[in-house]
């Protein structure tokens, strides 16, 4: 919602509903604690790979990341997601890099798909680590998403942050993007700050293109061999997409910004000029490779995370000898 980030009125007339949410939610919070409301605790570690706010944030690439570091580490890793989108008629589901997003989900196929890790969702995440671990023995899990998820009880929290939206205005739901106050922050074990550095940043991340590949061939281009092209992404935060694109010197003629999770179907690209490269991300990409065109192209991005904080965070998983 656009009054979310600046002080707008509408904000301050929804301010009672947020008092509202943040009791609700503390409450809830302070049962779970109190062993009042049952909670989860899995046989191995948890990673929560989790928001404060409401959009994307650049979650999804740490996850990626962070199974890589860990893999490198010679740990096996399992993923598990709520996998927000799918249409999945059973649940939990086992998610493969040839699962119909449809049904799996863009963000968990993607996942699937750069890490080849056993990913499973479901929103019960107990039992979505149960099927994990019965397909196989993993040292630890990643949640992606599920900070909130307080029925889950969690070993480590890192928390993902858009440098460009920050907290907004800082409000909570629904005067503002919040889920829990900032001061939420305090508490968990690592803040990743995407893009630039903010007062609540333990590590700066940049997400970084090389390469831009053809959803029909597999031809890999550099991205500076483009030069007008047109662009869509339905993501959390579409501009973030655009201005990565112009900030490589690449004219952006026809751009089109869709919403999260979008469903596309082929008529929603009927616009576009045929006779220039259509650029997407990679999670728009995995939903779009049934009826992709030979100008369509996506473009992945790796997660740059770097620094003593990130060695001494990753040196708590090395494995004991």
């Amino acid at each position: 919602m656009p009054f979310w980030y600046s002080h707008s009125w509408v904000s301050f007339l929804l301010l009672p509903f947020s008092c509202l949410f943040w009791l609700i939610s503390y409450v809830r919070r302070l049962l779970f604690k109190k062993g009042i409301l049952s909670s989860y605790r899995a046989p191995v570690p948890v990673i929560i790979v989790g928001n404060l706010s409401v959009g994307g944030n650049g979650k999804t690439p740490v996850v990626i990341w962070l199974v890589q570091k860990l893999q490198q580490q010679g740990l096996t890793v399992g993923v598990i997601s709520r996998g927000y989108g799918s249409q999945s008629k059973t649940y939990p589901l086992l998610v493969t890099p040839q699962t119909d997003p449809l049904l799996g989900g863009d963000e968990p196929v993607l996942i699937a798909k750069r890490t080849q890790v056993p990913v499973c969702i479901s929103p019960n995440r107990q039992q979505a680590i149960e099927l994990l671990l019965q397909q196989q023995d993993c040292d630890l899990i990643i949640s992606d998403d599920g900070l909130q998820h307080y029925k889950l009880q969690r070993d480590i929290e890192i928390v993902v942050i858009d440098a460009q939206r920050g907290l907004g205005n800082g409000l909570l739901l629904p005067a503002g993007p919040l889920r829990e106050r900032a001061s939420r922050l305090q508490q968990v074990d690592l803040v990743i700050s995407n893009g630039e550095a903010s007062q609540y940043t333990d590590i700066v991340m940049r997400l970084e293109p090389h390469y831009a590949v053809n959803l029909v061939t597999g031809e890999k281009r550099v991205l500076t061999s483009f030069n007008a092209v047109s662009a869509i992404a339905g993501i959390g935060n579409p501009q973030r997409f655009f201005s990565m694109l112009r900030g490589l010197n690449i004219q952006l003629n026809q751009t089109q910004a869709f919403q999260d999770h979008q469903t596309f179907e082929i008529n929603q690209f009927a616009k576009f000029d045929h006779n220039q490269p259509l650029l997407m991300t990679e999670k728009d990409a995995v939903k779009c490779f049934s009826f992709a065109q030979p100008n369509w192209w996506y473009v992945p991005v790796e997660a740059v995370i770097e620094g003593e904080k990130v060695r001494s965070f990753l040196a708590r998983f090395h494995p004991k000898k």
